[in-house]
């Protein structure tokens, strides 16, 4: 089974999915419109996670979207932010058609979340692959010590 995370944003991976990049060896898209210095840092996560493959798209490639896969993306729902938001109906638009799709939430706001079993790994990870975002967890600890997943039913 192959697993695809969509990160709007660099560090959208771990903060949101930690637990499915560190056991998966996933496909990671990020959005295309992503600034070339936040680009470079992506490279950084190869050397402390395996990951199949990242990419850069305006949507999720076709190649990727069968039965077999799983793909992770931000919940349209919880999630405020309008790209994070536009990432998460792309992904409903696939979850209402029968793919196999898990939203997760990078704001920790939602019912689902549930606490980090290695907080301190996590971190490490986060600070280590982006630093030029670290000013975000480091004073809003809920960056690092939750996550979640929900599965919608139609």
């Amino acid at each position: 089974m192959e697993t695809v995370i969509i990160a709007p944003h660099p560090d959208d991976e771990i903060i949101g999915c930690y637990k499915y990049l560190t056991t998966t060896n996933p496909i990671i898209i990020y959005d295309g419109d992503t600034e070339n210095e936040r680009r470079e840092e992506t490279k950084k996560l190869r050397d402390h996670v395996e990951i199949k493959m990242q990419m850069f798209q305006k949507s999720i490639p076709t190649t990727f979207i069968n039965k077999d896969t799983i793909i992770y993306v931000p919940d349209p729902i919880y999630e405020r932010h309008p790209l994070h938001r536009y990432w998460g109906f792309e992904g409903e638009k696939l979850a209402r058609k029968g793919y196999n799709v898990v939203f997760y939430n990078t704001n920790m706001n939602a019912p689902y979340i549930h606490e980090v079993e290695n907080v301190a790994a996590k971190e490490a990870l986060l600070n280590t692959v982006y630093p030029s975002q670290s000013n975000l967890w480091k004073y809003e600890k809920k960056y690092i010590l939750f996550e979640g997943y929900n599965q919608w039913l139609f």
